[in-house]
């Protein structure tokens, strides 16, 4: 099993900045994959940005956050960041994190936590 917990969500002005982290606890295997995805109210979750956990760290992110979003991964810490620059109203969602050992079908989830754009 896999723990996943998630921090650094909240309330932040269009324009601005947050940080969000992701730490994962329990039977974690390399090589991983470990991912941001985000759903807001009537819509379906997506991907924001996956990382993996090899030399350098493979990334992919979705059209709508390139160039504002970066992701990245402490390896020793089993821990995914999300920074995110220039926020928009419509990157209001819960931003959910995601773990998956690469070749494996199961995957893990955090609980989410909210992130609100708002002047």
């Amino acid at each position: 099993q896999v723990q996943l917990v998630e921090s650094g969500g909240g309330l932040v002005q269009p324009g601005g900045s947050l940080t969000l982290s992701c730490a994962a606890s329990g039977s974690i295997f390399r090589p991983y994959a470990m991912g941001w995805y985000r759903q807001a109210p009537g819509k379906q979750r997506e991907l924001v940005a996956l990382i993996t956990s090899g030399s350098g760290g493979s990334t992919n992110y979705a059209d709508s956050v390139k160039g504002r979003f970066t992701i990245s991964r402490d390896n020793a810490k089993n821990t995914a960041y999300l920074q995110m620059n220039s926020l928009k109203p419509e990157d209001t969602a819960v931003y959910y994190c995601k773990y998956n050992r690469l070749g494996y079908v199961n995957d893990y989830w955090g609980q989410g936590t909210q992130v609100t754009v708002s002047s």
